[in-house]
């Protein structure tokens, strides 16, 4: 569910819905209005699978919530 398999695709894998949350992710926004993009995406399926594809970027700190705004963090280089 997280990676592709054999039966999952890359579009319907956890990471591929992130990469799709990220493209769209070019300036911060509120978790709702986000969510109002890509909700006719076949790829995130429906609310629950949206908010794993979120907790997975924020997991591994590709995204962070800030008064209510989520935004694309950049890593450091260092």
């Amino acid at each position: 569910m997280i990676l592709p398999t054999k039966h999952i695709p890359e579009d319907q894998a956890l990471l591929g819905v992130g990469g799709l949350l990220l493209r769209l992710l070019d300036r911060p926004q509120t978790v709702t209005s986000l969510w109002e993009k890509v909700r006719s995406e076949r790829a995130v399926g429906n609310f629950e699978r949206y908010i794993l594809a979120l907790d997975l970027l924020h997991i591994t700190g590709m995204v962070a919530l800030s008064q209510g705004m989520l935004k694309r963090r950049i890593p450091d280089d260092s």
